[in-house]
């Protein structure tokens, strides 16, 4: 990738729009086959790997690498990203991940198909994947603005809100299915047919029947939706905005760029305070991945018992409506579109909306009322997430959302694995119901505090100002510039 030598030509935005919903579907695919890769990860862990009871320490240890190598990468690698996305051309720099992806993907496949892969070989894979998504979302985010009008920011928000609660929901039973597949073409193969259809078909059945698990499949599917992905944005004309400061014969340095984007924020105390109100959402409700199997488990045991249920398809159905519930709020704001002014509103006033029904689920007693609780949880999280990308996607220069935005990208996430942490000791303590309860009442009580917070109310009346310090009214250009 190099940098930009010339500044590009703006697309109408028109066009804008119509390019925008290819780029959604090539994103579409590569988060649906991450969906599929990180699903069959676990499972081969699970039952492949150390598929012992004895085993369970080094099971531990193995998930919890794996899972800490992509939010560490995410996280540590989040500034350098943003830097680089505001200095390379975005297209290149997404169109270079997905290939590196297709190209990790199947390095993956031949991983889990050999016999015993080291841990630290499997936690490199998935310290890779991460910084290609980190890299690859830097690029992306920042491509909203030179697309699509202000007017339309909510909309599409809502399609990438929408696409990710969707994968929630589908990639678990796809990936089940691909893993189960080499066990069904095995039994498949004893029946026997004649043709040319049928040969076909016999063919395929003893390749898939040669195959001990369909856990390399999910990932040989995953690198394929990355092929697919980098042949859409390839296609695609996507806008570099010119740097005002490389204009003016400004070159920051990688170091300050990196930097860039904290002088930004400490200038602007409305934004600061729109980042720490999530920084605190995701504190207080971040836990939940450690805190529903507890509840399941513990606290509605008897309502369980008396529906004849286990902690399995209980836990399933709570994470199902959480899903849901996002898929219904992605689908309202596609065709809604999102408040068009006072966006701090479609902020707050979902926020506290979604620590009530946290709250709620921990003293719902029974499961139907929890998975509703957590189905408008999951909502809520979705209208809110939308308008918020909403005012910072107008709130800051499009030549500035990559170093900026990774700025907001490493305070947002990370509160998550110190949430986490902290859920796991109050749980230990304390019953699963109650810190559900205060958790969310806490943070329903500070979004609501926030409503009288004059500065974050006015966030979208700041000017929003470029790298000389020139002041230029936020959302005053419709088009890309």
């Amino acid at each position: 990738m190099s940098l930009p030598t010339s500044p590009p030509v703006p697309i109408e935005p028109a066009r804008g729009w119509r390019t925008f919903l290819w780029l959604w579907g090539s994103q579409a695919l590569s988060v649906l086959g991450s969906g599929l890769t990180s699903f069959a990860l676990n499972i081969y862990l699970t039952q492949t790997r150390y598929p012992l009871a004895e085993q369970r320490p080094e099971l531990a240890l193995a998930l919890s690498v794996t899972g800490l190598g992509a939010g560490a990468a995410a996280i540590f690698g989040a500034p350098l990203a943003g830097a680089l996305a505001d200095r390379w051309d975005r297209r290149r720099m997404m169109l270079t991940c997905d290939l590196l992806g297709a190209a990790l993907m199947v390095l993956g496949a031949l991983l889990v198909a050999s016999p015993a892969p080291p841990l630290w070989l499997l936690g490199a894979f998935t310290v890779a994947g991460g910084l290609i998504s980190t890299f690859h979302a830097s690029a992306f985010d920042t491509s909203y603005r030179v697309l699509l009008r202000p007017e339309q920011l909510p909309r599409a928000n809502g399609l990438m809100q929408t696409l990710w609660t969707l994968s929630g929901l589908l990639s678990p039973a796809l990936a089940a299915l691909l893993i189960g597949l080499p066990a069904l073409a095995r039994r498949a193969g004893e029946e026997q047919a004649t043709g040319l259809g049928a040969g076909l078909t016999a063919w395929l059945t003893r390749w898939l029947g040669g195959w001990s698990s369909g856990v390399p499949l999910a990932f040989l599917l995953d690198a394929l939706s990355f092929a697919v992905a980098a042949l859409i944005v390839w296609r695609l004309s996507i806008p570099t905005p010119p740097r005002e400061d490389w204009a003016a014969g400004q070159r920051p340095s990688l170091a300050q760029d990196m930097r860039f984007g904290w002088t930004f924020l400490f200038r602007r105390p409305a934004l600061i305070h729109l980042l720490l109100t999530f920084a605190a959402l995701n504190l207080l409700t971040g836990g939940v991945g450690v805190l529903h199997p507890l509840l399941v488990k513990f606290t509605l045991g008897p309502d369980l018992a008396a529906r004849g249920l286990g902690v399995e398809p209980a836990l399933a159905t709570l994470w199902t409506s959480l899903s849901a519930g996002g898929l219904v709020g992605g689908l309202l704001l596609s065709t809604w579109g999102g408040l068009r002014r006072r966006r701090v509103l479609g902020v707050l006033i979902p926020m506290i909306g979604a620590g009530a029904a946290h709250a709620l689920s921990g003293v719902a007693g029974t499961l139907p009322l929890a998975a509703a609780c957590v189905a408008f949880f999951g909502l809520m999280v979705v209208v809110l997430n939308a308008h918020s990308q909403s005012i910072w996607q107008l709130a800051v220069p499009p030549e500035m959302q990559g170093r900026v935005f990774s700025v907001r990208r490493l305070v947002a996430q990370f509160t998550l694995p110190l949430s986490v942490a902290l859920t796991g000791a109050l749980a230990a303590r304390v019953a699963p119901g109650e810190v559900l309860l205060w958790s969310g009442s806490l943070a329903a009580g500070v979004a609501a505090l926030q409503l009288l917070n004059p500065r974050l109310r006015r966030v979208e009346d700041l000017p929003s100002e470029n790298g000389q310090g020139e002041g230029r009214q936020e959302g005053a250009q419709a088009t890309a510039p």
